[in-house]
């Protein structure tokens, strides 16, 4: 059932779930999707982002304007694993494509090796990937990051690797030497990779900026982390983003997107951090599901949120849904709220009033999360943030507008004492009404 796709990267060791096999297998399989450019053609590189390199000409054929970007179905893309090992490690522009067999490369060359050679004892199917790692920062040179565990261990070098592939990989224990850390928040990961993949190393770093931008806009600094990665499977997906996540009850998601543009990022932000909810026309899979499961979950999701279908404008393919939590489709849900001409339809766009307890709310871990009534607390300073909240959600070949407005403006502003004042004036002229009656019957 396990398809090739991801099969290309030997730094992620996965198999088939419902296989007799290990748990943990190396693919030898070659690059299919494009040939790989210099050492420096990644994040950074001048090559790639137009600074003096002589392919920068060529990166529409690569980018976002690419002609196969868009053309697949997603859904369904992204090969069964239990849990991702992230070694911190040095620059995307200094990787090279096989970064796992690289000879100046000790720490993931023998990583690398020692997963592969206790594969057979290992009881989860293991992904292993290199992130951007800087020495004196939050990710330092030799940091391994756990998901799901959310476990940090902090400067591992290539004395220890055998060690800890056996007590923390094998025996699902802990490395004695080192302290492990809880993580909090959420992870994003975005394959950069460019001397893997040409698409990667054009798409990469746009979204790793447009994200840091977008998570000062939102105020998520320190709760939500952007890292660059190596080749994660899918090259023609490309922007390839992964998002780990602590929720309710510490647990910990896994979700991978595909095609994301810079245009997406405040949409993945906005639906996928802040409200726990998934974007369908992006969703590649999610981690502990096969690929069918991946594919029939996503089908159950739209069913219960409307009925979805699949739009193919130009060759381009995506995911339209009629759900009230669509990105490019919102309804009123309540009578009330058409009642008071609240919502208007605009062509192919609807807004749509809902109570105000629809604001953002950022769920970070069980230890981290916010309570339920500063759901309308400030994103940012700066950023005016009332009652009434409008998101721009765009996509690629079509715009729309979803408004998430309030309840009207008179009964937004009724209190407690203009109801107390409106009583009395009712009860005075029944009164008068009364003594009125009664003195005509005198």
């Amino acid at each position: 059932m396990a398809s090739g796709r991801d099969r290309d990267d030997p730094l992620s060791f996965t198999s088939n779930p419902s296989s007799a096999s290990s748990p943990v297998t190396v693919s030898d399989y070659l690059d299919n999707f494009g040939e790989p450019t210099s050492r420096s053609g990644s994040f950074q590189s001048e090559s790639l982002l137009g600074g003096g390199g002589g392919d920068s000409s060529n990166d529409a054929d690569y980018g976002f304007a690419r002609p196969d970007f868009r053309s697949e179905q997603l859904a369904g893309t992204v090969q069964f694993y239990e849990r991702h090992v992230f070694l911190c490690y040095k620059k995307p522009s200094v990787w090279p494509a096989r970064i796992e067999a690289a000879e100046f490369d000790r720490l993931p060359r023998l990583l690398s090796a020692a997963v592969s050679a206790r594969k057979g004892s290992m009881k989860k199917e293991t992904r292993l990937t290199i992130c951007e790692g800087h020495d004196g920062t939050e990710t330092s040179n030799g940091d391994v990051l756990i998901f799901p565990d959310m476990i940090r261990y902090r400067r591992l070098t290539h004395f220890d690797v055998d060690t800890f592939v056996e007590e923390v990989l094998v025996k699902d224990g802990e490395w004695l030497p080192g302290n492990p850390e809880m993580l909090k928040g959420s992870y994003v990961f975005v394959c950069s990779h460019g001397s893997r993949d040409r698409r990667c190393g054009v798409c990469g770093p746009p979204l790793v900026s447009k994200f840091r931008e977008e998570l000062e806009f939102y105020g998520l600094q320190g709760k939500v982390s952007v890292s660059p990665c190596s080749h994660i499977g899918g090259h023609k997906y490309a922007g390839n983003v992964i998002f780990y996540q602590s929720k309710i009850h510490r647990k910990v998601t896994g979700h991978w997107y595909g095609y994301v543009q810079p245009d997406d990022v405040h949409v993945l932000l906005e639906k996928h951090i802040i409200k726990g909810e998934i974007v369908d026309r992006l969703w590649r899979g999610e981690m502990g599901l096969s690929e069918e499961d991946q594919k029939k979950t996503q089908e159950r999701r739209l069913q219960v949120n409307g009925a979805g279908h699949t739009v193919k404008n130009n060759g381009k393919v995506t995911q339209e849904s009629s759900s009230a939590h669509s990105a490019d489709v919102s309804c009123c849900q309540s009578g009330a709220a058409e009642s008071n001409g609240c919502c208007q339809q605009n062509g192919n766009s609807s807004s749509c009033c809902q109570d105000t307890t629809m604001m953002l709310s950022l769920e970070t871990s069980e230890d981290n999360q916010l309570e339920n009534e500063n759901n309308t607390e400030k994103l940012t300073p700066g950023r005016k943030t009332a009652e009434k909240t409008f998101f721009r959600i765009n996509s690629v070949k079509g715009s729309s507008t979803r408004k998430v407005c309030a309840i009207p403006t008179w009964l937004e502003s009724w209190e407690r004492e203009d109801t107390y004042a409106a009583l009395a004036v009712v009860c005075a002229a029944a009164s008068v009404v009364v003594a009125y009656t009664c003195y005509k019957q005198l």
